[in-house]
């Protein structure tokens, strides 16, 4: 349950921003004032802009956080792991992820303020390999793998 619990209180924190708390609406209310705030003359085609590359930043960073927690169960590492780096268990856990991200877009065609896109999943896909690879090369970097 230590390696698992982080995985599963993550995914239910996706599955609430899948809902309307994660909406264009909502998030808008929260980045339109810090950008005018920051900007006070930004355009409102301005202001869409960058609430895009917020929303599909924020999907790169929580795939890759699943992903490397489902890595991480998979694995159940200790203090002083010297065990090799296992492409599989990174491929599982990628698998996971992209799963997961497949489960959440169809999630929200379900709810009304919000949209599936597969495109969404490629994003999420995206931050599950640049989160594996990531910790990969940390891995390397620090000689362990």
């Amino acid at each position: 349950m230590r390696y698992w619990l982080p995985v599963i209180l993550w995914c239910v924190l996706i599955f609430g921003f899948s809902t309307d708390a994660g909406s264009t609406r909502r998030t808008s209310r929260i980045l339109r004032p810090i950008l005018r705030w920051l900007n006070p003359n930004i355009s409102d085609e301005a202001i869409r802009r960058v609430q895009y590359g917020v929303r599909k930043a924020a999907h790169v960073g929580e795939y890759a956080a699943l992903a490397l927690l489902a890595w991480r169960a998979k694995r159940k590492p200790t203090r002083d792991d010297r065990r090799s780096w296992d492409w599989r268990e990174a491929g599982l856990a990628f698998a996971f992820a992209v799963a997961f991200a497949l489960t959440d877009e169809f999630h929200q065609a379900l709810v009304p303020s919000r949209e599936a896109r597969v495109g969404d999943v490629f994003v999420d896909a995206l931050g599950a390999a640049l989160g594996l690879l990531a910790l990969r090369a940390y891995g390397r970097w620090r000689g362990r793998w």
